[in-house]
């Protein structure tokens, strides 16, 4: 994807930063923040995209809706990929961020796939488990897909376990297929 260089050489920059004042806590929440309202608003990710709205038209625009929520490290990364022409990599500099963020303070990310969302009382108790297994903290991404019809698949790192419907079924019809089961008619 085009700006992925970019946005992940902003992101450790900001890291850098955010490490030097104590404040990489703060800056993740902003950046997380900032990259769910990019990804909810398609029209704010338009104004972003485009090419015939002004760079500081933009940048008012993105004061006004984050100077209250986020902290001033990442206002001025608005600010600065504002004066660089690089407005549409906010939401990628944002996520990369998050990205460095976890793997510098060692938490990994696990993902979880089931046919419905998850409710926030279920996240809660899959990262329980999960550190409880790994030992380690874990931030969550819940992919939503139907066609496991029901249960779930967890990855964390390079571990996966897959309690799905799907799977089961799966493992059913190849037990069938490998016996030697004889209709009797």
């Amino acid at each position: 994807m085009k700006g992925t260089r970019a946005a992940l050489r902003y992101a450790k920059a900001v890291l850098s930063l955010a490490k030097d004042s104590n404040k990489e806590a703060d800056v993740n929440k902003s950046m997380l923040l900032i990259a769910e309202t990019i990804d909810e608003n398609k029209e704010l990710e338009a104004v972003l995209n485009s090419p015939v709205i002004k760079v500081d038209h933009k940048i008012k625009v993105l004061q006004a809706i984050f100077t209250e929520a986020i902290d001033q490290i990442s206002l001025g990364v608005i600010g600065l990929l504002g004066e660089n022409k690089r407005l549409p990599l906010l939401s990628m500099v944002a996520k990369q961020y998050t990205i460095s963020f976890d793997h510098d303070k060692l938490i990994d990310v696990a993902k979880v796939t089931t046919a419905v969302p998850l409710t926030t009382e279920l996240k809660d108790k899959v990262l329980a488990k999960i550190k409880e297994l790994t030992g380690h903290a874990a931030s969550l991404e819940n992919v939503v897909n139907p066609d496991i019809i029901g249960g779930f698949v967890l990855r964390v790192g390079d571990i996966q376990y897959d309690a799905s419907i799907s799977n089961n079924l799966n493992e059913l019809k190849r037990q069938f297929d490998n016996s030697h089961f004889v209709a009797k008619i």
